[in-house]
């Protein structure tokens, strides 16, 4: 039960891959991206060493353990079902930016039939000119 709900919010987007002058909102598309692509490297590259990921109670503490332990299933989920984002919130001070989304997702994963809607926050950080991100919040729930 933890998967079709720990990885139920995906954004949709455009830009692949990063470029040095993406902006946060860029940033997050083109992790989701990487991930629908199944492109890895490509999603581990704009997170931080330090990525923090919060998902339905569990805590990824960096970006090599996220990349062990749940990489291959996001990527997995966000091939499987279609997720569009309902809404986006984008707030920047300096060398910090959040970005909070809205989604639905549907289809079906493992066998199972997904429909929830999803919230995520991500937190971003100018790494070398770049924007990384630096935690990531996830939760989701079902769609009654």
């Amino acid at each position: 039960m933890h998967k079709v709900f720990a990885f139920g919010l995906l954004l949709v987007g455009f830009c692949f891959p990063a470029s040095a002058d993406a902006g946060p909102a860029d940033v997050v598309e083109q992790f989701h991206q990487s991930l629908e692509r199944g492109k890895a490297e490509a999603a581990l590259a704009v997170l931080a060493d330090d990525v923090m990921i919060y998902e339905q109670g569990w805590v990824e503490k960096s970006k090599a353990e996220y990349a062990e332990h749940h990489l291959a299933s996001d990527i997995e989920f966000s091939k499987a079902v279609k997720t569009s984002t309902t809404g986006v919130d984008v707030l920047v001070d300096g060398g910090m930016a959040v970005v909070m989304s809205q989604s639905t997702t549907n289809g079906t994963f493992e066998g199972k039939a997904v429909n929830s809607n999803g919230l995520e926050t991500m937190v971003l950080r100018k790494v070398d000119g770049d924007w990384k991100i630096v935690h990531i919040h996830w939760s989701s729930r079902k769609v009654k």
